[in-house]
């Protein structure tokens, strides 16, 4: 019998956590996606420091009336920004154990679009 969804991508999440590394210079943008919302941070694993994060829940990011996927596009620039205005502009992508398709990727364009480079 095979895995259940969590699970299958818990297992993917450490596999490629074996790989991926945040540093101060490229940190790491992770991606955390529930039902409803979609999270991303800036991680500096060498130091274990979260350097910036963006949420379809913040104040400051109005997603009313938008599609999860335009949401999600709107968290990616807004990542981007933060990210910029720290004078970082190479991250590497960490999607968790997502598929790369849908709200994931959606987000990952829009930190494309705002100006990141991975």
């Amino acid at each position: 019998m095979g895995f259940s969804k969590e699970k299958r991508r818990l297992k993917i999440r450490k596999r490629v956590r074996k790989t991926i590394t945040g540093t101060p210079v490229k940190p790491r943008l992770s991606v955390f996606r529930s039902n409803n919302e979609i999270y991303a941070q800036l991680i500096d694993d060498v130091n274990g420091v979260t350097l910036a994060s963006a949420s379809s829940r913040d104040k400051d990011i109005d997603v009313t009336n938008k599609t999860k996927s335009e949401a999600s596009i709107i968290v990616g620039e807004t990542i981007a920004k933060k990210a910029l205005d720290k004078k970082i502009d190479s991250i590497s992508f960490d999607r968790s154990g997502y598929l790369y398709h849908g709200r994931v990727k959606s987000l990952a364009e829009g930190a494309r679009k705002g100006g990141l480079k991975f």
